[in-house]
């Protein structure tokens, strides 16, 4: 089975390429939908137990997680050491499925897929761009969001301009077409 990795900054239209994918039959593994899934199941005690607060109703709280993670990057690492091992798990055994039911190939659509090393587990990777204004545009269109959020989630990433350096095929995604 040929795993390919999906990855991109914000906005660059991931998630539009990954429909596409499932809609011609081809199974897609969203990391983010993981780690939502995870916040409200698997993670929620280990994160209560390192960030005490963050959690109500059984889930965690972005808001309140993100409130003591702002300006800590020692603090990040420390959430993404619960997180990330626990996306891996349920990565691989996604894989597993995948192969044992015959697929010829699997997606998996990772936003920090050369960040975290993942694309040392994929056979190929796709880095989907698109030029910096029209990212912005999508990404300021969304709800709540601000150019300072906007910021702080760029300085995550890897710029785009060497993503595309370490991809296999870069697809230039600067229309304003639906998913």
């Amino acid at each position: 089975m040929l795993v390919i990795g999906l990855t991109g900054g914000i906005g660059m239209g991931k998630s539009a390429a990954a429909s596409h994918f499932a809609r011609s039959g081809i199974p897609v593994f969203n990391a983010d939908a993981c780690v939502h899934r995870l916040y409200e199941g698997e993670a929620v005690a280990a994160i209560e137990a390192a960030f005490p607060g963050v959690t109500r109703h059984g889930k965690v709280d972005r808001t309140l997680l993100a409130a003591q993670l702002t300006g800590k990057p020692k603090r990040l690492k420390q959430l993404e050491g619960i997180v990330h091992p626990m996306v891996v798990r349920q990565e691989i055994d996604f894989l597993i499925d995948e192969e044992k039911k015959g697929a010829e190939f699997a997606v998996l659509e990772i936003p920090l897929l050369f960040e975290t090393g993942a694309d040392k587990r994929v056979d190929v990777t796709i880095v989907l761009s698109a030029p910096h204004h029209v990212q912005r545009e999508r990404v300021l269109a969304r709800p709540g969001m601000t150019v300072e959020r906007l910021e702080h989630l760029l300085a995550r990433q890897l710029p785009d301009e060497e993503k595309r350096a370490r991809a296999d095929c870069v697809p230039i995604n600067s229309c304003h077409c639906p998913a």
